[in-house]
């Protein structure tokens, strides 16, 4: 019987080959997510698109998660059905979401198809595009963030007590390369193909493929729960209670931590959303160009990532590297703010950056929450985080708007004008000086509560 137990979740080829499966799932989430950054100028000049507007289409990603707590029903359904069905159903309505995305820029759609006079007969301020897109991203963000929150169950169940740091490590690596090739990829496709909205059916397509990729995955899934029934290591006591939320949400630790992910995600996944149009508008860069010197931020994540996972597995300090991780954004968004440092050397330090706080923060989690309210404990961060995914997007384009008074789209398109970022770039630094704070106060509370943050994931996260 332990022979059977152990020929899956403890065979390093299975464990990893797992990890690289589920993390493709999350790549093509990723890639998806950043395809139309590099595309923001397509959208100015083909559907007039403001600053606004295309803050609003960033937020409407984090909508469903934070005004139908989306994330945290998602993270209980988890803890309740488990992860197959869970993550099937998150996985699809991911892709379904892209889908519509894609259709809301494409010709037919736009040329009177399905869905365009129903779209233009309310809310006359929005465009039809803009509309329709809406409803795509909503319905992304409604499935991409729970399958993250699945995703990250999958790494503890196959990684807890073995090497979990280097795994989330691993997993955000190839997750960020996503992004990547979003930035690197998309405005080049956009130009080379006939038309420039292929590029985001191609990124529609890649998420049909994860589904089928988590498919498979569900095999897998379903032999080492049978395993494990086999071998008694499924309780009645180890599922799920309601009460247990309780004891997350008054968790100290797990507050802080909850609260370093909001301010640090919003510190740089929206400004990662902007930062083609950024240095398009800062630095007079080609969109390609711009395109290009943002991907450097995933490119430094994904070299990165998997080596201070590495580092936390053999020599612990999780909680020093968040503070580290945490000041080192604040000083890159001020120096975006104020200098004209080279961006490519700024975005590197900030890929650096936002390779040791996930790396350390994810695993910690494991550490701080019971295995059994794992998937509660993600969704809740989750939630919490898209708040400021929802926020800041919609904040920076506002606060572009507002600082720019008199400038256009079209000027911006035909070059006469260029749009100043310094207020939304100081915004974002302050969120980062919020973030340093959080991640202060969870090193002082783990002397108190005893949850071992800085010793290496193998030892127990079991108090003192």
């Amino acid at each position: 019987m332990e022979h059977i137990r152990r020929s899956l979740r403890d065979n390093p080829w299975t464990r990893w080959s797992i990890l690289v499966l589920v993390a493709f799932v999350q790549a093509a989430n990723y890639y998806f997510y950043d395809a139309l950054s590099p595309l923001k100028r397509f959208l100015e000049e083909h559907f007039a698109f403001t600053n606004t507007d295309f803050g609003l289409f960033v937020s409407a990603y984090s909508i469903p998660n934070i005004f139908l707590l989306m994330c945290i029903w998602g993270g209980i359904i988890l803890d309740r059905l488990g992860i197959r069905r869970t993550g099937f159903l998150f996985v699809l309505l991911m892709a379904a979401g892209a889908m519509v995305t894609a259709y809301g820029s494409s010709t037919f759609y736009v040329n009177g198809g399905p869905g365009y006079s129903l779209m233009g007969s309310f809310l006359p301020a929005y465009s039809p595009e803009l509309k329709m897109m809406l409803l795509g991203r909503f319905l992304f963000g409604l499935g991409a963030e729970t399958s993250i929150v699945v995703i990250s169950k999958i790494i503890v169940k196959w990684f807890k007590g073995k090497e979990l740091a280097m795994a989330f490590g691993f997993k955000i690596g190839i997750a960020r390369s996503g992004s990547w090739a979003a930035f690197y990829f998309s405005p080049t496709l956009a130009n080379a193909l006939p038309h420039w909205s292929w590029a985001i059916w191609l990124a529609a397509l890649l998420l049909i493929m994860a589904l089928l990729a988590f498919l498979i995955y569900t095999m897998a899934d379903a032999r080492i729960d049978r395993q494990q029934l086999q071998g008694n290591l499924i309780t009645q006591k180890d599922r799920f209670r309601m009460q247990d939320m309780v004891q997350l949400v008054t968790n100290r630790s797990f507050i802080f931590v909850t609260l370093l992910c909001m301010t640090f995600y919003s510190a740089v996944f929206p400004f990662q959303s902007f930062a083609p149009d950024f240095f398009l508008n800062r630095f007079g860069f080609t969109p390609e160009m711009s395109g290009k010197i943002a991907s450097l931020l995933s490119v430094g994540t994904a070299i990165f990532t998997p080596l201070a996972g590495m580092f936390i597995d053999r020599k612990g300090r999780s909680a020093t590297v968040m503070v580290a991780g945490s000041l080192m954004i604040l000083g890159i968004h001020l120096c975006f703010a104020w200098t004209f440092v080279s961006p490519y050397i700024l975005m590197i330090l900030l890929g650096i950056a936002f390779s040791m706080v996930p790396a350390a923060m994810w695993p910690s989690v494991a550490k701080i929450v019971d295995e059994k309210r794992i998937g509660t404990a993600y969704g809740t961060m989750f939630a919490i985080q898209n708040l400021g995914l929802w926020a800041f997007p919609l904040l920076i384009g506002i606060v572009l708007d507002g600082t720019n008074p008199g400038i256009t789209p079209a000027m911006v398109a035909s070059g006469s004008a260029s749009y100043d970022y310094t207020w939304a770039i100081l915004m974002l630094a302050g969120l980062g000086l919020l973030g340093l704070l959080f991640a202060i106060l969870l090193k002082r509370e783990d002397r108190k509560s005893g949850y071992r943050l800085e010793l290496p994931s193998g030892q127990s996260g079991t108090k003192r």
